[in-house]
C-alpha cells in the first residue's frame, strides 16, 4: 500500500516535464511523481484517457483530483508558503477560475515554453506510440 500521494504527468511533453521538475525544486511536494507512460494507470485506479487528459494527484487512500484540483493539492503538500496558494485555489469561486485556467494552458501545452508540436497530438498519435505510422 502506497504511503505517499502520487502525481502523474505527461511524459512526452516538454511543458509537463519542465513544470513537474519545478515543482520539484521550488515547491517541494510530499509525493512520488512520475510519467503515466510508466505508471501502472490500473493499480492506480485511473484510466489511461483521464491520464492523457490532465496531471492527477492520487491519494494512498486512491482519492484521484486532476486538473487544477491536482495543482492545488501538489501546492497544499509543498514547503513554505505555497500551501496558502493551494488553499486559495481550493475555495470557490478561485477554484472554478483555476480550473479554467488550467484547460487553456492544457488546451495549448505545445505553445508553451518547453512545449512541442507532439504535446498538441493525442497520445496514441505521437511520433512513436504504438501503432502510430
Amino acid at each position: 500500500m502506497r504511503t505517499r500521494p502520487v502525481l502523474v504527468y505527461d511524459g512526452d511533453c516538454g511543458f509537463c516535464t519542465t513544470s513537474v521538475a519545478f515543482a520539484g525544486k521550488r515547491i517541494r511536494p510530499d509525493c512520488d511523481a512520475g510519467p503515466w507512460q510508466f505508471a501502472e494507470l490500473d493499480a492506480l485506479g485511473v484510466t489511461r484517457r483521464r491520464a492523457e487528459h490532465e496531471l492527477l494527484w492520487i491519494t494512498p487512500g486512491g482519492s484521484v483530483y486532476g486538473g487544477a484540483r491536482a495543482v492545488a493539492k501538489l501546492l497544499l503538500s509543498g514547503g513554505g508558503a505555497w500551501p496558502v496558494l493551494g488553499a486559495v485555489l481550493s475555495v470557490p469561486p478561485l477554484r472554478w477560475l483555476a480550473h479554467g485556467l488550467y484547460r487553456a494552458v492544457a488546451d495549448h501545452r505545445h505553445r508553451m515554453p518547453g512545449g512541442t508540436a507532439a504535446c498538441a497530438l493525442p497520445a496514441n498519435r505521437r511520433p512513436g506510440a504504438a501503432g502510430h505510422r
